[in-house]
């Protein structure tokens, strides 16, 4: 392209999920509701976890870490699609584009791995119980919750590269609600088939082999579970569901978003919104309604935020932490 007529894009028109005036209020009542309860909900698990010192435990310590990652996933780009609901032209900068699409996949690759540690953490439970407290130290939680944040990082800086220099100086409008990685590299002026497969092959090596990782590791958790008959074996099947559910529900559409791609931009809108909206709040769901012990803390925790000294004492834990 000529020098003369290069024109930089400076922003991105984002199309949301629906053109419809008449649509925009009432999506941005529900997905502000369903936002809120993504919050509280995540924010009610760390909190619990944190303050009831029969969950200091490193399932408990990473499913808190979990439950911090799913608040990161939801607000990296529903803010901004609940401001562009109350607006008729929907723009994003560049900068902050690229920026969604740093955070989407900080958070997305990070949770990924987190999920890898939490069944790492079951399998050593439940396969070598006598060991576990041995194994699981304090410095082995410490590292199954800064690697996912590292790789998270390395994913999306290597996402970055692909991107940042590309040519943008026509089309601007990304057909979904906020900077979809995928979506965005198509409008660059210039042949971006070569990139595009880059980043699904990146997106795809990594959603993969986690899955792949995953899937491995809980066939022998569960076969393992299935040849002891014991009475601690039903709790531990209890908690393998929540697991599994968990697992199934975020690399769903994962996989189906980045490792293969579909053409139709409406499957994208759909599963987008199933992975930045739903996935995070049905989290906390999962686990808390199959989990006794979760259960109890809550109720514990819902007695004594009237009770001033014990309100001291969950500060001081919080601190510590």
């Amino acid at each position: 392209m000529n020098e003369r007529n290069y024109s930089r894009v400076t922003e991105f028109v984002l199309l949301g999920l629906s053109s419809s005036k008449e649509l925009q209020p009432f999506l941005f009542l529900i997905f502000s509701l369903l936002y809120l309860a993504t919050l509280l909900g995540n924010f009610l698990i760390i909190l619990t976890v944190i303050s009831d010192s029969r969950l200091h435990t490193p399932m408990y310590f990473l499913l808190a870490n979990l439950s911090f990652v799913d608040m990161c996933v939801a607000s990296f780009a529903t803010p901004k699609m609940l401001a562009d609901f109350l607006v008729e032209r929907k723009t994003i900068s560049f900068e902050a584009c690229l920026a969604q699409i740093f955070f989407m996949h900080l958070f997305g690759g990070g949770e990924m791995v987190l999920l890898v540690s939490m069944a790492y953490d079951r399998y050593v439970a439940i396969c070598k119980p006598l060991h576990y407290m041995t194994i699981m130290s304090r410095c082995v939680c410490i590292n199954l919750v800064i690697i996912p944040w590292f790789l998270g990082f390395i994913h999306t800086m290597s996402q970055l590269a692909f991107t940042v220099n590309l040519p943008f100086c026509g089309p601007n409008q990304v057909d979904i609600f906020f900077c979809d990685l995928p979506l965005v590299t198509k409008l660059a002026c210039t042949d971006t088939y070569f990139v595009s497969l880059l980043i699904v092959a990146d997106s795809g090596v990594l959603t993969l082999s986690t899955f792949v990782f995953l899937v491995i590791s809980y066939t022998v958790v569960l076969i393992t579970v299935r040849n002891r008959s014991s009475a601690s074996m039903a709790k531990a099947r209890s908690t393998l569901t929540a697991h599994i559910t968990v697992v199934v529900l975020f690399f769903g559409p994962c996989i189906f978003i980045y490792a293969w791609p579909f053409n139709g931009y409406s499957v994208d809108k759909v599963l987008a919104v199933f992975y930045t909206i739903f996935t995070p709040i049905l989290n906390p769901l999962i686990y808390t309604l199959r989990n006794k012990e979760v259960k109890t803390a809550m109720s514990k925790l819902k007695g004594c935020c009237l009770k001033p000294r014990q309100v001291s004492e969950l500060v001081r834990n919080v601190l510590f932490l």
